[in-house]
C-alpha cells in the first residue's frame, strides 16, 4: 500500500510535514490499491528528504512540498495498521481541529504572545530603532528575504499565527528590544517566544540560514544587549515581583549566588545582564582535586547533553543522530587534526544555570576567537521545538555563534583541549575573559554569556581521556532532564 498527500483547502499554505507530534498545513491520506508501489517525480531544483512514521515513509522538499513515497506494500493488514494510526495522527494535529501535545509552558508563552500583540496594536507608533529599521530596509530591498520572511510569517498555522504581518512581526521586535524580559512575564526568551514556530517553518529554515537576514538579526541582538547592559535594564530587577523576588529567589537558586548589595533595591546589579551572567559563591562550586591535573573538571554548570567518542574530522551534524563534525565545530582551525578520534562532551545551560564558564584543566592558552554563526537555525528532522533550539545542540555546536579557547596542558597525555560556549537563539554575546599565551589554573573564570540561552562543547584529544564521571548522554528528549554537571566539579580522569 503506498499513501499520497494533497492539498485540503486551496486557501492555505503549502506545508506538509509528517513529524507525529507536530503535522501542521493541510493534508490528507489517500490509500493505494493493495501491492502497488507510487512514485513521485518532485519537478523542483530543490533538495529532498524524506520521514518515516510507522513503517510508511514520505518525502517532501524544502518548500513543504510532498515530492516522493515509494513504499512497498508488505502486510496489507499491517500496512492498513499503520495508515490508520498515521490517518489518526494527522486527523488530530491538522487542520480545523489542530491540537499539540504542548508542554505546559506553551501556554503561557502563547498568552504572553498575545498580551504583545494588544500591545503592538495599541501602541502609537513613532519610528524603529536603528537595528529594525535597518532590517526592515533589507526586507524591502531584498526580494529573497522578503520572499522568505513573507512565507514563514503565513506557514505558521492560523490558530498559532499570532502575527502575521512583516510590519506586526517588526513592531513586536522594535518593543522587545527596548526592555529587559521580566520575571512574571512566562516568556522568558522573547525573541525565541516570537521566533519559534516560525523557525519550524520551511520559510524558516531558509529564511534563518540566510547571511543577509541573519547578520541582520545579529545586529537587533547587539542593540538589544546594549540596552541589557544599560542601568536602563534594572526595572525588572526588584524584590516585589521581579528576579529578585522570594519567588525567583527559589526557583533560581539565587542563595548560591553573590548579591553585591543585598540591601539596595536591585541588589546592587548594575544592568540586567549583570544579574543574568552573576558571580557564584566560590564556597558552593569548589574546584575537584586542584593539585591533580589528571583530574579534568567541567567547565560549565548544566545537564549533559552527550559524550561523544572517537569524533571524526568531518562528519553530517545536520542528520537527525547530529554527530560532532570537528572541522565545522573548530571553523578549520589549525588545530584540528590534533583532536580527530578523541571526544567530545556537550552540555546544555537552561537560563537559570550559572552562565559564566571555567577552564577545565591548568594550561596556557593557545587561542581565543569568537566565530560569529547562525542563531535561529534548527535541525527540523527533529520536529516542532517549541523551545527553540533546545533539541538541536548537536548541529548547533557547527553552525551557531560560538567561542573557541584553545588550552594545552603541561601534561602531553592531555595535551589540548578546546572550550566552546554555543548561543542559542536569544544569545546577545559570548565574552571570552582571557588571551593567548595567558596561564590558566584549573577552576579559573575564562568567559561568560550574556542574555540567552546556551550550549557548551569541550573537546579533547585521541587518548587523552581515561573515563568520566558522567553519564555519557541524555536519551529523554528534554534538555533539562540529563545528567546534571557543576562547575569545578570533576567531570572526567585523564589517562
Amino acid at each position: 500500500m503506498g499513501i499520497q498527500h494533497s492539498r485540503k483547502h486551496s486557501d492555505e499554505p503549502e506545508v506538509c510535514t509528517t513529524d507525529l507530534l507536530t503535522l501542521f498545513g493541510w493534508c490528507r491520506l489517500v490509500p493505494l490499491s493493495k501491492g502497488r508501489n507510487k512514485e513521485f517525480s518532485t519537478g523542483t531544483m530543490l533538495p529532498a528528504r524524506s520521514v518515516e512514521h510507522f513503517g510508511l515513509r514520505v518525502t517532501y522538499d524544502l518548500n513543504g512540498e510532498l515530492v516522493g513515497s515509494p513504499i512497498k506494500a508488505g502486510d496489507f493488514f499491517m500496512n492498513a495498521l499503520r495508515a490508520i494510526i498515521l490517518l489518526s495522527s494527522v486527523a488530530l494535529f491538522t487542520g480545523t481541529s489542530y491540537v499539540e501535545a504542548s508542554p505546559p509552558e506553551q501556554s503561557s508563552a502563547d498568552r504572553w504572545l498575545e498580551n504583545l500583540k494588544k500591545e503592538v496594536d495599541s501602541s502609537q507608533f513613532s519610528a524603529y530603532h536603528k537595528s529594525i529599521q535597518q532590517l526592515a530596509d533589507l526586507i524591502e530591498l531584498n526580494g529573497v528575504v522578503r520572499e522568505y520572511v513573507t512565507q514563514m510569517i503565513e506557514q505558521v498555522p492560523k490558530k498559532h499565527r499570532t502575527f502575521d504581518t512583516i510590519d506586526s512581526l517588526l513592531k513586536a521586535m522594535n518593543l522587545i528590544i527596548q526592555r529587559a524580559p521580566r520575571y512574571t512575564d512566562g516568556g522568558h526568551f522573547p525573541m525565541s517566544t516570537l521566533f519559534a514556530r516560525m523557525m519550524y517553518t520551511p520559510a524558516g529554515e531558509a529564511a534563518f540560514r540566510n547571511s543577509d537576514f541573519n547578520n541582520a538579526i545579529r545586529n537587533v541582538l547587539k542593540e538589544w544587549c546594549h540596552f541589557l547592559d544599560s542601568r536602563a535594564s534594572l526595572d525588572v530587577i526588584n524584590k516585589k515581583d521581579g528576579w529578585l523576588s522570594p519567588k525567583s529567589w527559589k526557583e533560581n537558586g539565587l542563595a548560591d549566588f553573590v548579591i553585591p548589595v543585598p540591601s539596595d533595591p536591585h541588589g546592587g546589579f548594575k544592568s540586567f545582564n549583570a544579574f543574568f551572567h552573576r558571580e557564584i559563591k566560590g564556597e558552593r562550586r569548589p574546584v575537584a582535586a586542584p593539585d591533580d591535573p589528571k583530574v579534568i573538571v567541567s567547565a560549565n554548570d548544566g545537564t549533559i547533553y552527550k559524550i561523544a567518542r572517537g569524533v571524526k574530522r568531518q562528519d553530517k551534524f545536520w542528520i537527525k543522530g547530529q554527530s560532532h563534525s570537528l572541522v565545522n565545530m573548530l571553523n578549520g582551525s589549525r588545530y584540528v587534526d590534533r583532536f580527530v578520534g578523541g571526544d567530545v562532551v556537550q552540555s546544555f545551560l537552561s537560563g537559570n544555570d550559572y552562565h559564566r564558564y571555567h577552564s577545565p584543566i591548568d594550561g596556557t592558552v593557545r587561542e581565543a576567537t569568537v566565530v560569529d554563526g547562525l542563531m535561529f537555525s534548527e535541525l527540523h528532522s527533529l520536529g516542532l521545538d517549541l523551545s527553540a533550539g533546545t533539541l538541536s545542540q548537536g548541529y548547533e555546536a557547527a553552525v551557531n555563534t560560538r567561542g573557541l579557547l584553545f588550552i594545552e596542558s603541561d601534561d602531553p597525555t592531555i595535551g589540548m583541549v578546546c572550550v566552546i560556549p554555543i548561543g542559542i537563539t536569544e544569545i546577545s554575546s559570548i565574552s571570552l575573559t582571557v588571551k593567548p599565551d595567558q596561564k590558566v589554573k584549573k577552576g579559573q573564570e575564562v568567559g561568560r554569556f550574556s542574555y540567552g540561552g546556551s550550549t557548551l562543547c569541550l573537546v579533547f584529544q585521541p587518548g587523552a581521556i581515561n573515563r568520566y564521571s558522567v553519564k555519557k548522554s541524555n536519551k529523554t528528549g528534554d534538555p533539562d532532564k540529563g545528567s546534571k554537571t557543576k562547575v569545578n566539579a570533576k567531570i572526567a580522569q585523564a589517562n
